[in-house]
């Protein structure tokens, strides 16, 4: 199990459980199943209006959830949020980008604070 911490200057924090490894739970489907207002338009990675900050509370476990899809990776580069060289360290390495988009973002095993 993950514990998700949402995060919002208009809104008090809330830590929610989500079942990890269920391929199919995005950052977005869980905000929306515990009320928390994180904006949106597309649910399809396409637009860029649910992108939010995510960063891991956990010291020993940086994943930050699944890898990035190549809409995410196409409309995060248009936002000017990663570059070429971004994707290709992430693609070698394995390593998380604090910025996602939470339609796409399919959390793993680990404990992530998700500002929005």
């Amino acid at each position: 199990m993950a514990l998700i911490t949402f995060s919002s200057d208009e809104y008090k924090d809330k830590t929610v459980y989500a079942v990890a490894g269920s391929h199919t739970e995005t950052v977005l489907k869980i905000a929306k199943m515990n009320k928390i207002p994180i904006s949106f338009d597309c649910e399809d990675g396409e637009c860029g209006s649910c992108l939010v900050h995510v960063s891991s509370v956990d010291d020993k476990n940086q994943r930050m959830g699944g890898p990035l899809t190549a809409k995410e990776i196409g409309v995060l580069r248009q936002l000017g949020k990663i570059t070429k060289d971004d994707v290709d360290n992430m693609a070698v390495n394995d390593l998380p980008t604090e910025w996602r988009l939470a339609c796409q973002m399919i959390p793993r095993d680990e404990d992530i604070l998700v500002e929005y």
